[in-house]
């Protein structure tokens, strides 16, 4: 069932350039993992043991998770957090919260402590510097929390200086275009799960095709009945792009919902940092 639904695990391998990094930072490499909604549905053991594989061998300098670590209950990040302590990088490993991690009234609470007591720092609008004052780590409150506020972060840093920023919603990228973004890191989106080669994520068009649905049945499906809007920027559904001069990279997740994925498998980022 799992398998079917998701696929096999892709590997993502990619170079960003960023001006001005120092040669001290050159080929700094990081590991980046998204959506895992582990709560016994949508995401196996097999393929969290091989995510954690994947990004050990790799030897990343920093590993850094961009959200959604649970679905609805915060009761599983327990469970993931034990798995998650296998995880080993050289510089720490750094996370931010999704919509999912903050939407009963203790799950903030709780994923956090969690994650917090097997070493990994949670950041909610916070500046932090894993790697050296000169590549600042920049952690954003979820774009759907009342405390997404970047304005009060982002100018705290001097323009001239490269950052990498993790911002669970795509979206937000917009929003950031305000600032220099030299690489920011989301998820969220799942790729957008089914993907129509040479057209795109099916999500872009979910609405004018549910629509067109019968209401009748789609009171009997249960991901039929509601009117999602995961984002509104679909074209940045999935992987690099360039906004103006800055960068955003969006990661498909590990966390699988119904109706399933295609063209469109769960994957693990490994990203090589070079000076453009």
């Amino acid at each position: 069932m799992h398998s079917l639904l998701s696929g096999p695990l892709s590997t993502e391998r990619l170079t960003v350039k960023i001006a001005g990094l120092p040669a001290s930072l050159q080929g700094k490499k990081l590991v980046q993992m998204s959506d895992f909604h582990y709560d016994g549905l949508r995401l196996t053991e097999k393929m969290l043991d091989q995510a954690i594989a994947i990004s050990n061998q790799a030897q990343p300098d920093l590993i850094l998770l961009t959200g959604d670590y649970v679905t609805t209950s915060p009761e599983p990040i327990h469970q993931l957090a034990l798995r998650l302590k296998k995880l080993q990088s050289n510089c720490g490993i750094y996370a931010i919260l999704g919509n999912h991690d903050i939407c009963y009234k203790q799950s903030k609470a709780k994923v956090t402590a969690a994650l917090t007591n097997i070493g990994v720092k949670v950041l909610w609008n916070e500046i932090v510097y894993p790697l050296g004052q000169e590549l600042p780590l920049v952690g954003l409150a979820d774009k759907f929390s009342k405390e997404f506020n970047p304005a009060p972060v982002m100018n705290q840093l001097d323009p001239a200086t490269p950052r990498i920023v993790l911002s669970h919603n795509p979206d937000t990228a917009e929003i950031l275009q305000s600032w220099r973004v030299d690489l920011q890191l989301s998820g969220h989106t799942h790729g957008g799960q089914i993907v129509i080669p040479g057209i795109g994520p099916i999500g872009h068009y979910y609405k004018k095709i549910v629509r067109k649905i019968p209401l009748k049945l789609r009171r009997r499906v249960p991901f039929l009945r509601k009117d999602y809007s995961v984002v509104r920027h679909w074209e940045w559904a999935e992987g690099l792009h360039q906004l103006g001069k800055n960068q955003l990279y969006v990661n498909r997740g590990l966390g699988t919902y119904l109706p399933g994925r295609l063209f469109c498998p769960p994957e693990v980022t490994i990203i090589t940092l070079e000076n453009n």
